[in-house]
């Protein structure tokens, strides 16, 4: 940490500007967002160009993994784009896919999140850039992909879930407690069973969990009925030891003998800018403060606050 005077102290005020970085050595950023968005059909690249000033981080990193079909780890801060860096691959694939032959009534993305309250995240995330991204390509002159999604939780109306064994989603957005019931009836094994992408979000709040051992046994319950190796995305806040929460995501049989996960690890880290000051009353300080001494500080602190 580094600390320096504040170019503006006031009287009877110390203040130190403080720099903390918490932050694993990353790789060489890459400063040039087209060369991260390469890789992405050109519709896909485009309504990212038109919504974004450019990729974070987390994003440059990741997506190069990700479309090798990597499992791959985002370890970054809340605000770094990891759910979006995650779709993004996904639709990009899917997009191709319909593109070059059609998508086929079939689900090929399933988004784990522990967090039920999932509508402002999947609307922002997922629906926009859909939305977008099919906007893009009729700009382009390109045809139509319709590239259909759904929310399983405990909550589904039965409704919408008979509406999904009649047409399964292409992604495919649930709980890992849904997950569960899912693996455990003949129409859910049967939507499952074509899945080539699992996504599993904010991973760190169930790792060291009971949640998390249920969780760890649907993904390989889950990986089995596949039939296939399927890439696994984890995107997680900044954690420690971070190689831990990798060889959660990966499970057993993707780790060496030496402890080493299949899995790469983006980890960003974070730096958070402190403002720290010691602040006095202007009028000399006593073994007890007097009333107007008191008054002076909260005074002080309601100005502060506001």
């Amino acid at each position: 940490e580094t600390a320096c005077p504040h170019p503006h102290a006031m009287q009877g005020q110390i203040r130190l500007n403080f720099t903390s970085t918490i932050q694993a050595p990353p790789p060489p950023r890459l400063d040039n967002g087209l060369v991260s968005l390469s890789g992405f059909h050109p519709a896909v690249s485009a309504w990212f160009e038109r919504a974004f000033p450019g990729p974070t981080e987390a994003q440059a990193l990741a997506w190069p993994a990700i479309r090798s079909g990597r499992n791959t780890l985002v370890a970054a801060p809340t605000g770094s784009g990891k759910t979006l860096t995650a779709f993004l691959s996904a639709i990009d694939a899917l997009v191709r896919e319909g593109l070059a032959q059609g998508l086929a009534d079939e689900t090929h993305v399933i988004y784990v999140s522990p967090l039920k309250a999932l509508s402002n995240d999947i609307h922002l995330n997922l629906e926009a850039p859909l939305e977008g991204i099919r906007e893009e390509l009729a700009r382009q002159g390109l045809p139509d992909v319709e590239i259909r999604t759904a929310v399983r939780t405990g909550d589904t109306p039965q409704g919408e879930r008979a509406q999904l064994r009649k047409k399964p989603p292409h992604i495919l957005v649930t709980t890992p407690e849904s997950l569960y019931v899912l693996l455990g009836s003949d129409s859910g094994r049967a939507m499952l069973a074509t899945a080539r992408t699992m996504i599993v979000d904010e991973i760190h709040a169930v790792a060291a969990s009971k949640r998390g051992s249920h969780l760890a046994l649907s993904l390989e319950r889950l990986e089995a009925l596949c039939g296939r190796r399927l890439t696994r995305i984890g995107l997680s806040a900044t954690q420690k030891p971070i190689d831990e929460v990798a060889r959660f995501l990966v499970g057993g049989a993707y780790v060496a003998a030496d402890g080493t996960a299949d899995c790469e690890i983006i980890d960003i880290g974070y730096a958070r800018q402190r403002d720290l000051a010691l602040e006095v009353p202007p009028t000399p300080l006593q073994a007890v403060m007097s009333n107007d001494q008191w008054e002076q500080v909260y005074t002080r602190l309601a100005e502060l606050v506001e």
